[in-house]
């Protein structure tokens, strides 16, 4: 295939939560994995991949990132346009049409997996702790942390003696593997002299309908005042195309690594096996998003840095969570932090740490639900307990630098939601925007 490289790159009195409440705040997350595609071409290339190579992997998904598989080296891609190199690029004026859109989405797809990285993230998962086939093993540790596993729930070689035991195994893959992503960020972006350049050209057109309407110099005016104004524009804006991928996890997948592949003891031949295996392990495409805000500003005093990196992350977490709406599987979920209460005891709203990161306005429903784990199979459930919405000028502003912009919101811990239907709502159960098809009433 193509050559390519990939480098690295006034607060309320609320209920006392206990230690035991505490501990229930522990929930399983999404996991993620984020890169990006980096463009040495451009001016300001270097300083997006500084910016993407300093943030982490949003705090509501658990970090999934490989090592060495953070960057996707734009000035080493061949093969996605037929006469230049590199992605098809968003420019200011000219977006993408669908079949660019199309184009660096499948060969997205197929960089990766050529690269072999949904096999890196299974071995990941399983701890593989080496590429030697003589002494190296696989263990479920982090399986059984992420998942709130006890360690027999997870131990394969128990669990495939049984139909409790692989029905266990069966949920943490529906659960933990097959809720694995990879989010690959495309980001470009547009100057204040590129914006100017575009509005003088507009007003110069404008200027020449003028001319041949009214005759004389009337549109030449209209038209220097317009580059005037726009030469002394100032602001710098990214244009971010995310592509999201899902690891591919299923019961026919689940079974040729459990038989052929797994060995918590030194096992050379299904080592090599796994290490060898070029097919069964898989990401694919499943949506995609662009986000581009051209009146955004930006209040705060930054220096260059700062600012791109703050731009970048906003960004960034737009896509997040219009993907988020947009394919369910990749929905967020967070605990109900604390029950609030009045001086008088009367519950007045309830907590949670998100805000408008998260894409949080004024009036936005969830679901409340609790997680449920079947004591016959050891399957979890989600049973529908209420449904609550975010309550008017009570929305964390916890976006990237928002305390330094002094932005309305900033200061406060957590959002506040108001319950409009349904049962009691306590600590730990979990917030889920919109409705969620594995919800039981």
């Amino acid at each position: 295939m193509s050559n390519f490289k990939i480098s690295l790159v006034a607060l309320l009195a609320c209920v006392t939560l206990t230690a035991q409440a505490q501990e229930q705040l522990a929930y399983r997350r999404n996991s993620l994995a984020t890169m990006l595609v980096y463009h040495p071409e451009d001016e300001f290339g270097y300083d997006i991949y500084a910016a993407f190579d300093s943030l982490p992997v949003p705090d509501k998904y658990d970090d999934h990132t490989i090592e060495g598989m953070r960057v996707i080296d734009n000035s080493t891609i061949f093969g996605v346009q037929k006469r230049d190199s590199g992605y098809f690029k968003a420019t200011y004026g000219k977006p993408l049409t669908a079949a660019a859109l199309r184009k660096n989405a499948q060969f997205t797809e197929d960089l990766l997996n050529e690269s072999e990285m949904a096999k890196s993230m299974v071995a990941m998962w399983f701890g593989l702790n080496g590429t030697n086939p003589e002494d190296a093993t696989f263990n479920t540790e982090l399986i059984q942390s992420r998942g709130q596993y006890n360690a027999s729930d997870v131990d394969v070689a128990v669990a495939l003696q049984t139909t409790r035991g692989l029905a266990m195994l069966s949920d943490a893959g529906e659960e933990l593997l097959g809720q694995t992503f990879v989010l690959v960020n495309d980001v470009t972006y547009v100057t204040a002299e590129q914006e100017a350049e575009a509005a003088k050209t507009a007003m110069n057109i404008i200027g020449g309908i003028f001319d041949g309407v009214f005759g004389g110099n009337a549109g030449r005016s209209v038209a220097e005042l317009g580059g005037a104004i726009a030469d002394s524009f100032t602001g710098f804006k990214v244009m971010t195309h995310s592509y999201l991928y899902q690891l591919e996890w299923n019961d026919s997948i689940a079974a040729i690594f459990y038989q052929f592949h797994y060995t918590g003891t030194p096992n050379p031949e299904k080592i090599k096996a796994f290490l060898d295996d070029k097919t069964t392990y898989r990401l694919k495409y499943v949506a995609h998003e662009y986000e581009f805000d051209k009146k955004s500003v930006l209040k705060g005093k930054y220096s260059r840095t700062e600012l791109v990196r703050t731009i970048c992350a906003r960004s960034m977490d737009k896509n997040i969570v219009a993907l988020a709406k947009q394919y369910e599987d990749f929905k967020v979920k967070t605990p109900v932090y604390s029950v609030l209460n009045n001086d008088k005891g009367k519950i007045t709203g309830y907590a949670a740490k998100i805000g408008m990161k998260e894409g949080i306005v004024d009036g936005s429903k969830f679901q409340v639900v609790q997680r449920i784990q079947d004591p016959e199979t050891g399957k979890t459930k989600y049973k529908y307990i209420a449904t609550v919405k975010a309550k008017k000028g009570c929305i964390w502003d916890n976006r990237y630098n928002a305390v330094l912009e002094e932005a309305d919101g900033a200061t406060l811990p957590y959002t506040t939601f108001t319950k409009v239907s349904g049962g009691e709502i306590l600590p730990g159960m979990l917030l889920i925007e919109g409705k969620y098809r594995k919800v039981t009433e």
